[in-house]
């Protein structure tokens, strides 16, 4: 009875001592109210939001790209392959070259760091350091270029099927426009890159600027061979007033060779391009496997045979 008397009082205490801290440092039912009826102790309640170390770290890099000089070329060039890029954001280009920064100046600490307590000449500790200086100021750049080349290529993937649907709409009877449009949200899944930029020559369109422009405007700012293509055949169509049903089904014959014979010319180069891995890997693996078991037994039989002669 005494056992069951002191375990009911010692639940009792735990339960109170939990509902206590509960209330103190979870449900706070005091700043609740206050924050319900924006009262407090002599002052107004001010709730404050709290920043995500993300964002937190973009504002770092703003502001480290607003210190760094640059001349307005260098802008306009930047600003062109970013746009190239995809990475349209207001903050973009302070973006870059905060990272530029922060890069040039975190790598070569830790490459000091590094290198503080190896046996290695100054010289060399010298040129390791500005190595790294150059590799953290030049980084951003290849990885913009990258992204760029990147998206290129997944647009000139999605070309012909965005042509060959473009030419679906128009014989069917839409205006230039309305066809670009369509074709903007039907490839918004499959080829969103190209869906953008076709949403954007939609929108340049709605905005007042004519249609030339606006193709124009297509063909600088993704840089794409077949996209100039394009663009000229439909500038010509528009301004001669020839069909454009029927230029945009002759373009896309065109570009259905031209894929052909790209394909036909990979695969021309293919057995050129398997020299040299048939050569490295694949002869060394071919000899182990046939020439290893008869040189093992040579080995095991013959030579001690010879040795006992």
């Amino acid at each position: 009875m005494t056992s069951i008397l002191l375990a009911a009082v010692l639940f009792l205490a735990i339960t109170a001592v939990g509902t206590i801290l509960g209330l103190k440092l979870w449900a706070k039912p005091k700043e609740a109210i206050e924050r319900v009826t924006a009262t407090g102790a002599g002052m107004e309640f001010e709730e404050e939001t709290p920043v995500h170390p993300s964002l937190a770290f973009r504002e770092l890099l703003n502001r480290l790209g607003e210190k760094l000089p640059t001349s307005p070329k260098d802008v306009t060039v930047m600003q062109k392959r970013l746009i190239r890029a995809g990475l349209r954001g207001p903050n973009a280009l302070k973006m870059l070259y905060g990272s530029k920064v922060a890069l040039g100046i975190a790598l070569p600490a830790v490459m000091m760091l590094a290198t503080v307590g190896s046996s290695a000449e100054v010289s060399n500790k010298t040129m390791a350091i500005l190595a790294a200086a150059g590799f953290g100021f030049f980084a951003p750049n290849e990885y913009v270029s990258l992204m760029s080349k990147r998206r290129q290529k997944q647009m000139a993937r999605g070309l012909p099927n965005a042509l060959d649907l473009m030419v679906v709409c128009v014989e069917s009877g839409l205006g230039l426009d309305q066809a670009i449009l369509q074709v903007a949200k039907e490839l918004e899944h499959a080829h969103p890159e190209i869906s953008e930029e076709f949403a954007l020559v939609n929108l340049e369109l709605k905005a007042g600027k004519r249609r030339a422009e606006a193709l124009r405007n297509l063909a600088d700012r993704t840089s794409v061979d077949d996209l100039r293509k394009l663009v000229a055949v439909l500038i010509q169509a528009d301004r001669f007033g020839t069909g454009v049903a029927q230029s945009l089904r002759g373009h896309a014959d065109y570009m259905r060779v031209q894929a052909r014979q790209v394909a036909e010319e990979k695969a021309a180069k293919l057995g050129v391009k398997l020299v040299f891995p048939i050569f490295f890997f694949i002869l060394p693996t071919l000899f182990v496997v046939t020439v290893g078991p008869v040189a093992v037994k040579i080995m095991r039989e013959l030579i001690p045979m010879m040795q006992g002669i």
